[in-house]
């Protein structure tokens, strides 16, 4: 496990951004605010529980095997993996798209396309409950054959149903879930046994989902901790259940968290990138009047992280008349737009831009056709990943010349251990921005 890296070059001007000087002084503010959220991690009222979470996991799972949590979950995935072809995760945005981030990041770029045997007899994933969208909730159960009102007939046909909701008040989540437990009996014939097999709600243990489904008698119910939002659940059962389903290694996952957190904890202010990612966001907005943080992701697999960051951002900051506002977008893919308004627009956004230093794929290369028509023939000897490269070092390079601000977040490789790094210094850096945002007046940083 390589770890991440954080250059904040781009962003380092003292007439249009902030000098360095500034930079290192908020990070020694913040590391003050650090210090406080790694030794209360487990006081619920704080919202620190998610910092140690991976790690009690992983702990918890060293001593036992079988009856922790992990050993339940990874008993219960590879009982999935045997009879049934798909899974159904119903869920809020804020629970369901860090499961979404890791389908993406961490299995193949179309995972659902692939046959049973491609996918190691693993599950594909699809997930609802986040709208009252008529034709996507239509679509999906027509996929599951609910349609043709007949029990399933193999493990081709059949399909199991996760629930995440913490509260179980979801109006969204509680509509889809009818619908879809509807579809599950008629596909389990009205077997009872097997309805509670392809079960699985993820909830507060308080939770009146949690009391109605232990009333029912299901046997698998996955305790959300108190004390983690929605957002900041992706590293608990509310993402590592899916994960599992779909035979993603989570344990690296937590490993990589687990690093992330020590390195958060230990690491002196000026090498370590979630202070130094807060500090530099925070001061180019509040001293320089910026307020966009348009978040560049060069991977088409980091695009539902994006989306899982928004959403972290969005709920966490955007609170009684402060915060930023995020946009995500996905390069190469829209070089033509976004940039330009980067570049020649207001003076209203700084870039962070996450890289991916490796792929995972044997690279592809840009061939030369016999009747070439285009200009592609000039980057011909290159392959896929060094063209990206120089698109994306051009594009960083034009906003330095224009004087718009930039940061750059290295990613060695999108696997478990990596994503496990990067889920948790977007937490570490949400949660610490949000104490640092009560306290930075007052201290005039």
């Amino acid at each position: 496990m390589s770890p991440l890296r954080f250059d904040r070059t781009g962003a380092v001007n003292p007439g249009e951004g902030v000098g360095s000087e500034q930079i290192n002084a908020a990070a020694i503010q913040l590391a003050k605010i650090r210090d406080e959220m790694t030794s209360s991690a487990l006081d619920l009222k704080v919202g620190n529980a998610f910092v140690r979470g991976p790690e009690e996991l992983l702990t918890a799972y060293a001593a036992d095997r079988r009856g922790s949590v992990l050993g339940r979950l990874f008993k219960c995935a590879s009982h999935m993996h045997t009879i049934v072809d798909r899974v159904v995760v119903l869920g809020s945005r804020g629970s369901c798209t860090g499961a979404q981030a890791i389908l993406e990041s961490c299995c193949q770029p179309f995972w659902n396309e692939l046959s049973r045997a491609d996918r190691g007899s693993k599950p594909r994933l699809y997930f609802g409950g986040n709208s009252f969208d008529n034709d996507s909730t239509q679509g999906l159960l027509h996929l599951l054959d609910a349609h043709k009102g007949k029990p399933a007939a193999s493990e081709l046909e059949r399909w199991a149903l996760v629930v995440i909701d913490k509260k179980g008040e979801t109006p969204e989540t509680s509509s889809a879930f009818r619908q879809f437990l509807a579809a599950l009996q008629m596909s389990t014939g009205s077997d009872r046994a097997k309805l509670l097999e392809l079960l699985i709600p993820v909830t507060d243990q308080n939770s009146r989902l949690h009391e109605s489904h232990t009333q029912l008698g299901s046997t698998e119910i996955y305790s959300i901790p108190d004390g983690v939002d929605d957002p900041f659940s992706v590293l608990s059962v509310a993402g590592l259940v899916p994960a599992a389903m779909l035979g993603a290694n989570v344990i690296e996952l937590l490993q990589g968290a687990v690093a992330m957190t020590e390195h958060f904890a230990t690491a002196p202010p000026q090498e370590n990138v979630v202070l130094q990612y807060v500090a530099t966001n925070h001061l180019v907005e509040k001293h320089r009047g910026i307020p966009l943080r348009g978040l560049r992701l060069w991977s088409k697999a980091l695009e539902p992280f994006g989306l899982w960051y928004d959403q972290l951002v969005t709920e966490s900051l955007g609170k009684e008349l402060a915060g930023d506002k995020t946009l995500s977008m996905v390069k190469t893919s829209d070089l033509s737009s976004r940039p330009q308004q980067h570049l020649h627009g207001k003076w209203d956004t700084v870039v962070n831009n996450i890289f991916v230093e490796e792929v995972r794929f044997d690279a592809l290369p840009v061939q030369r056709g016999e009747n070439d028509m285009d200009t592609v023939c000039d980057a011909s000897k290159e392959t896929l990943p060094e063209a990206l490269k120089r698109v994306m070092v051009a594009a960083n390079d034009e906003l330095k010349r224009a004087g718009r601000l930039s940061t750059n977040l290295s990613v060695p490789r999108v696997d478990e251990l990596h994503m496990g790094q990067l889920f948790q210094m977007m937490m570490l850096a949400t949660q610490l921005e949000g104490q640092f945002m009560s306290v930075a007046s007052a201290a005039n940083i």
